[in-house]
């Protein structure tokens, strides 16, 4: 959202279709949910997505979805690619950042999916943050407040309720009452819930934050986001990190 409304073009991939992760619904109806829910989404983030024809579950790193990645990337033309770790306990979240992993490299190689012209210039690729400790700590290289954004945020997720007020995969019926004012506290509690999120991220990594904003204005963020670089694309100084996030003198 803070690229977005400067001007800059974020796209967001959804590398699998989500057709099984519901414990109600599945196959090509709930796929198509999922893509409305993220559609719905990207319009309040201010963005463009796309949703991979790929199974929930069944992504594996192979040579075609490696060139299913290189390509997007090189589509897009992106100065920023960013994943989740390899190490995630999710197998379509651990792929997903080998594949991307991959691509930090591929995406440069002239005659690998020569259909599509190669990036003469690397992107920088980062890490989305997590808490899995093997076989290493997620370690920030950029944070970034999200106070003056965090309500809108809160708003995209609530409209994939699919995956979030409904429970995704590990749901049950119990968790979306027909009681409308319990209902009310089940959308409450799951907005709180990622909300509580950002807020353990700006806490987790207070120090951090003031070598972005300065010792004062760190401590009164309450909501944050972390970002780690890839070792396997471009490796960008501080200049060129406070070139590519350009938040921080707001």
């Amino acid at each position: 959202m803070l690229w977005a409304a400067k001007g800059h073009h974020v796209k967001f991939v959804s590398v699998t279709n989500g057709d099984i992760g519901h414990w109600r619904e599945a196959g090509g109806p709930l796929a198509r949910r999922r893509t409305a829910e993220v559609l719905a989404a990207a319009k309040i983030l201010g963005i463009t997505t796309e949703v991979l024809d790929i199974h929930d579950g069944e992504l594996l790193p192979t040579l075609e979805n490696r060139r299913l990645i290189t390509r997007l990337i090189r589509e897009w033309k992106a100065d920023i690619v960013m994943g989740p770790r390899p190490n995630d306990y999710h197998p379509d979240h651990r792929y997903t950042g080998i594949l991307v992993q991959d691509a930090a490299y591929m995406v440069t190689v002239p005659f690998f999916c020569p259909d599509i012209p190669y990036l003469q210039h690397n992107p920088v690729f980062f890490y989305y943050p997590d808490r899995f400790q093997k076989p290493n700590p997620f370690k920030p290289d950029v944070v970034v407040a999200l106070d003056s954004v965090i309500e809108k945020k809160l708003d995209a997720l609530d409209v994939i309720e699919s995956q979030f007020l409904e429970g995704g995969a590990n749901g049950s019926a119990d968790l979306i009452p027909s009681d409308p004012a319990k209902l009310k506290d089940r959308r409450r509690q799951v907005r709180e819930g990622f909300a509580n999120r950002c807020k353990s991220i700006a806490r987790r990594f207070r120090v951090e934050l003031a070598d972005w904003y300065g010792k004062e204005k760190a401590g009164n963020v309450q909501y944050a986001e972390a970002f780690e670089v890839c070792e396997y694309g471009r490796r960008p100084d501080k200049a060129e990190l406070k070139k590519l996030f350009p938040f921080f003198g707001e």
